[in-house]
């Protein structure tokens, strides 16, 4: 099992599929520049390869704010559906927390809806609590 951050066009675009998994709405022809224009504001994109096979994948970004200082963001995290309970999401969770601490974070957060019992109990089982609530608002069409 290798995890890295992709770094190539090439190695985002694989990490496609699996994203799709977990945001059905994007679409494969925009996925390289979405990435791209995000990693300007800090958003890497991490994945577990297996045989040639990215087999999971997180988005994440450090940052830093007045409630928890230095931390990681989770944006994303997914597992292939036909990869899941092998231990990819366990291992790249694992390597974002230790990627965390590295880049001097003392938090590592993420979302996840309200609908995604599942993951809920996987992060429950890696030791994260349910902190609080995300609102929010759509102000466009976009």
């Amino acid at each position: 099992m290798n995890i890295r951050i992709a770094a190539t066009d090439d190695e985002i675009a694989a990490c496609f599929p699996v994203m799709q998994a977990l945001r059905p709405h994007l679409e494969a022809g925009e996925f390289v520049s979405r990435v791209r224009r995000q990693e300007k504001d800090a958003y890497c994109l991490a994945f577990v390869s297996d045989e040639q096979e990215v087999v999971a994948v997180a988005g994440f970004r450090l940052g830093e704010n007045l409630a928890w200082g230095r931390f990681l963001y989770v944006d994303d995290l997914v597992t292939a559906p036909a990869q899941r309970s092998r231990g990819h999401g366990r291992a790249l969770l694992a390597w974002l927390r230790r990627h965390a601490l590295e880049q001097g974070c003392g938090q590592l957060h993420l979302d996840s809806g309200l609908q995604r019992e599942d993951a809920h109990r996987f992060y429950a089982r890696e030791g994260m609590a349910a902190s609080g609530y995300h609102f929010a608002v759509k102000l466009s069409t976009c």
